[in-house]
């Protein structure tokens, strides 16, 4: 997750890419995204799957 946002802000002067991500800098995609990782968090504090 993080290193396609890193690679999206890398490249996001490039006017392709504000046409084919335009999403990207919306407050929505950066709400999603932390909600996501603070999801990926979470999941880190719990007790391991036993198989």
């Amino acid at each position: 997750l993080m290193h396609y946002a890193a690679w999206l802000a890398r490249r996001w002067d490039d006017p392709a890419f504000q046409m084919a991500f335009p999403w990207f800098d919306s407050p929505r995609y950066w709400e999603e995204h932390i909600l996501t990782l603070r999801e990926q968090l979470a999941k880190l504090d719990e007790p391991p799957l036993v198989i």
